[in-house]
């Protein structure tokens, strides 16, 4: 066994093992490699005195680098961690979530939508880190839609992805923010350079004439079509809000149903009331069979709202039928022509913008509007679903001129 005696800076004696002897080098030191060793101690002592002293502040110096590099290496593995939950599905899903939530009406289908054109369709780009997304990769994404021609699909997604990102960053310092979605930090929107689709927002023009428009009256006469009688006459009022109608919601005092309105950017939907004439009474009596279920506007006795693929598809019938007979010289329509119908015609029996916006609930978010005029039109509107009836009712009728 080699030792290494010496005296310390302080005159202390002291003894350090160097090493056992052996002369192979295999399983000690040998006598040149000892001598080696002992050197390298005494330059030690030579340079700090106390040889011990020095081996332990060496010690802690080098637990100090290590404990330095082990929390170096754990803030790279939780930010690695942070990175791989912090996905693109991570946040469409903080941002429906967060939609419903706030009661957002369309969040379930914003939802759907996300989960069909990104989770479904790009499986590995949803699992993508969000600093790792690009505008590329988003628009590859409404892409496929605006390649098939299904223009108005391709903006709803990219509108979507849009949101979703700007929602994200608002979130990061807005404490009323899902805690979900405000975790995600985000600070970029990739989404935001998305160029819109042009002609996805093409404004339809089709309102039907005053004899088409009585045409497809007379063929909505019976139980089977009543939802779209009770749709004409209350002024094609906005299917989603229709379907949410309940039989709570129908004033039997004042024979008018409240609406929510939710169209729009309000954090709270707008109370929207309209009168029932007789013949839209009736038509809920049709509608609900003599059942007790909750919904009055539905095609299931009130068990449920009607839907737009329901109403879309009678409306579908009654427009195939329309053109066998040659009463459709101005071509197809849709549940949403019929609702610029009621307002053209409404127009020429000389009724006022005004009440015409009241009736359909647009054109109602000015400052005037929100915080002045608090006149609820309910006369006005009654007395516009009456000259709508008349005009549906009395083919001699000759339609009246357009008065603003």
């Amino acid at each position: 066994m080699f030792y290494f005696r010496y005296v310390t800076a302080k005159g202390l004696r002291d003894t350090l093992p160097v090493g056992m002897f052996d002369v192979r080098g295999r399983d000690g030191l040998t006598l040149a490699e000892a001598r080696e060793k002992v050197g390298e101690l005494r330059r030690i002592r030579k340079l700090h005195g106390d040889i011990r002293a020095t081996w332990e502040t060496q010690e802690r110096e080098r637990e100090r680098e290590r404990a330095v590099a082990e929390a170096a290496a754990q803030v790279i593995k939780e930010a690695e961690t942070a990175k791989r939950s912090r996905t693109l599905g991570a946040l469409l899903t903080a941002y429906t979530d967060q939609l419903e939530r706030d009661g957002k009406h369309s969040a379930k289908s914003v939802r759907a939508e996300l989960h069909n054109h990104v989770r479904d369709k790009w499986p590995k780009l949803w699992a993508l880190p969000i600093v790792d997304v690009t505008a590329d990769d988003l628009l590859a994404v409404v892409a496929i839609p605006a390649e098939a021609e299904n223009l108005r699909q391709a903006e709803k997604v990219r509108a979507y992805l849009r949101a979703a990102f700007a929602a994200g960053m608002k979130a990061r310092h807005n404490a009323k923010a899902l805690p979900a979605l405000r975790a995600l930090r985000i600070a970029a929107n990739p989404a935001r350079d998305l160029t819109p689709i042009e002609g996805a927002n093409k404004a339809r023009d089709r309102a039907l004439s005053i004899s088409e428009l009585r045409a497809y009256w007379k063929r909505i006469q019976t139980p089977e079509y009543a939802a779209l009688k009770f749709h004409l006459l209350t002024g094609c009022q906005r299917l989603k809000q229709l379907a949410r109608v309940k039989q709570a919601d129908f004033d039997t005092d004042t024979n008018a149903i409240r609406m929510l309105d939710y169209k729009g950017r309000r954090s709270k939907p707008r109370s929207h009331h309209v009168p029932l004439i007789p013949a839209s009474i009736e038509a809920i009596r049709e509608m609900n069979a003599g059942a007790a279920g909750p919904y009055l506007f539905t095609l299931t006795a009130g068990e449920s709202g009607a839907d737009y693929s329901g109403i879309s598809k009678r409306v579908g019938k009654i427009r195939k039928a329309m053109h066998k007979a040659n009463e459709l010289p101005g071509g197809a329509f849709t549940p949403g022509d019929l609702r610029r119908t009621v307002e053209t015609v409404l127009s020429g029996r000389q009724v006022s913008r005004e009440t015409r916006g009241q009736l359909q609930s647009h054109g109602l978010d000015g400052v005037q509007a929100r915080h002045y005029d608090k006149h609820t039109y309910m006369e006005e509107k009654r007395d516009a679903l009456e000259r709508l009836h008349g005009l549906l009712t009395d083919d001699s009728a000759a339609p009246a001129p357009s008065q603003e």
